[in-house]
């Protein structure tokens, strides 16, 4: 079961990478936000965008994470999260897009900038893989086989959301007059 969400995250990586330059497209230059960061000046250092796209990350993360608690505890409704979840995952996708199309810089600035902003999923993964490798019944005889389940998952979809981060804002198509 594992190996085959593993397997259907890695493919559904590959996928993205192929259509993620038709989803930026889609967005457009005009874009008001596109244009409000472009004309911000703290936007074109690759550091501070960079910690602009991992407060963004924790902004959204915590909003996602508040909302799943606040809705599922006060309604029954089976699934309810998987609907709010891929509203947090397409929002993501278009204020990464946002960054995207707003910054303009060298290649390798860029995917500092990329490594910086997805850099919280990272740090998150980092804490649920020690998490699990110190994971311990809260009492004897406590099964932790559906707590190490949650982390595994919670492993993968922010290692998931790490390389989609960066793929989406540490590289992007080379146009021609581009600078790089």
């Amino acid at each position: 079961m594992s190996i085959i969400l593993l397997l259907i995250s890695v493919i559904g990586i590959l996928v993205f990478i192929i259509i993620r330059n038709p989803i930026i497209e889609l967005l457009g230059k005009n874009n008001p936000m596109v244009t409000r960061l472009k004309r911000m000046m703290w936007f074109q250092n690759h550091w501070f965008s960079g910690i602009f796209i991992f407060l963004l990350n924790a902004l959204l993360f915590g909003l996602t994470g508040l909302i799943l608690f606040g809705i599922t505890t006060r309604l029954m409704i089976p699934f309810i999260h998987i609907p709010i979840m891929f509203g947090a995952v397409i929002l993501s996708i278009y204020f990464w897009s946002i960054v995207n199309q707003a910054w303009s810089g060298k290649k390798r600035d860029r995917l500092k900038m990329g490594t910086v902003g997805s850099s919280f999923y990272a740090v998150l993964a980092c804490y649920f893989v020690y998490e699990l490798v110190t994971l311990e019944p809260l009492f004897p005889g406590d099964d932790t086989f559906m707590a190490a389940i949650g982390l595994f998952f919670g492993i993968i979809v922010t290692t998931v959301a790490f390389a989609t981060c960066l793929i989406m804002t540490g590289f992007r198509k080379q146009k021609p007059g581009d600078v790089g």
